[in-house]
């Protein structure tokens, strides 16, 4: 059951990492049982004119970056599509394709339809502290027939607010499509770096306070294996950004997809891989 407005204030303010992770990880156990699931990602650049060669065993393939013209977005998108060999292909953060309306002088909507039409499934994250208007940018998306992969926050203070998680609940509660939720900041500041500590904290205010949104995902490329797994302990439950390049030199013990499945299993969870649309693989 989701904790009380009295306990979450305790919560937030308690230095027992310990305590704070085993609720939030009761609280993703109830929700998801062992269940762990995971997405292999192709990265391929938005600005482009050559055709991505495309690993097969990505189940989510990615257009990364800023394009400068919604026609250049439009051609790339098309171009990548026709790579993909029906694999999910998501794009572009909400926040740039915002200001790509501002600078084409068209509506949000007209920019995510001409991408939907050209193939594009998914926006590849919705940077809630970097949109203008998060709920009406979120509500274009559906409405123009494509999803949302993920909400993300492009930057956190060194001092959490538990105000921001629970500003992230409320527009789920306006919006209802949000699927996951990665609660770490995608730009970290070397001036002030966080800690693992900071980081746990993190995530497991994350799952008590975000309960309306199904997932609390990390980042596996941006993170580190380490942190990743400590994540899945204390209220994460989806792993994303996983390489889709199998080989390793290393031996087949150290190949991406293996070292996910063991990393999650020694977190005592059942991996499943998914693709970008979160169906099973």
């Amino acid at each position: 059951m989701p904790v009380s407005e009295a306990e979450l204030a305790s919560l937030a303010s308690t230095r027992d990492i310990i305590h704070l992770g085993l609720i939030a990880d009761d609280l993703r156990r109830q929700r998801h049982g062992l269940r762990t699931t995971f997405v292999r990602v192709a990265d391929v650049p938005a600005v482009s004119v050559e055709p991505p060669v495309l690993p097969p065993a990505a189940g989510e393939i990615r257009i990364c970056g800023v394009p400068a013209t919604l026609a250049q977005a439009v051609s790339r998108v098309a171009q990548v599509v026709a790579a993909a060999a029906g694999a999910p292909v998501s794009g572009f953060s909400l926040a740039d394709l915002e200001a790509l309306a501002g600078a084409e002088r068209a509506p949000l909507r007209t920019i995510l339809e001409e991408l939907h039409a050209a193939g594009l499934e998914l926006i590849a994250e919705a940077p809630f502290d970097r949109l203008q208007d998060a709920r009406r940018a979120v509500e274009e998306v559906n409405i123009a027939g494509l999803a949302l992969a993920r909400l993300t926050l492009q930057q956190l203070e060194s001092t959490f607010a538990v105000a921001l998680y629970q500003a992230v609940a409320a527009l789920q509660r306006d919006v209802a499509v949000v699927r996951a939720f990665a609660p770490l900041p995608r730009l970290l500041n070397p001036a002030v770096p966080t800690t693992g500590y900071d980081d746990v904290r993190r995530v497991a205010l994350a799952r008590l306070v975000v309960d309306n949104v199904p997932s609390i995902q990390v980042d596996w490329s941006r993170y580190g294996p380490k942190l990743a797994q400590v994540a899945l302990t204390v209220g994460a439950d989806d792993v994303d950004a996983v390489s889709a390049i199998d080989d390793a030199p290393e031996g087949r013990r150290r190949a991406p997809l293996e070292e996910i499945r063991r990393n999650i299993v020694a977190a005592g969870q059942s991996p499943i891989e998914r693709d970008g649309r979160f169906e099973p693989r």
